[in-house]
């Protein structure tokens, strides 16, 4: 194999790593993901390309967008909804105790 094909090669796996890693981390933001929706997410992602022989983001486009569809297929829209209302939740709670330290002087 050539120089320039090892090159390209490796450039094109380096660029296959970073949309996987790109969207497993939007993927594991999104509201009710948890790590076994990630995994099948994945696993989908990986089958799909390497049947096909296509680069994900050809296949798939954007790995922001790909993460906000796969979250809405795989995360049953309950689950997802009761993880909004509990990082509202938290949310002002974080916000209620900060400026409680802020009276404080804390």
């Amino acid at each position: 194999m050539a120089k320039k094909d090892r090159a390209a090669d490796a450039a094109g796996e380096k660029d296959r790593e970073k949309w996987m890693a790109r969207f497993q981390v939007r993927l594991a933001m999104q509201p009710g993901v948890d790590r076994a929706v990630v995994l099948q997410a994945v696993k989908d992602v990986t089958a799909h390309c390497a049947d096909s022989g296509e680069h994900p983001r050809t296949a798939f486009g954007d790995p922001d967008a790909c993460a906000l569809q796969a979250a809405a297929v795989l995360v049953p829209a309950d689950r997802a909804a009761r993880a909004r209302r509990h990082d509202a939740v938290v949310d002002v709670l974080g916000s209620v105790l900060k400026r409680a330290g802020d009276v404080a002087g804390l």
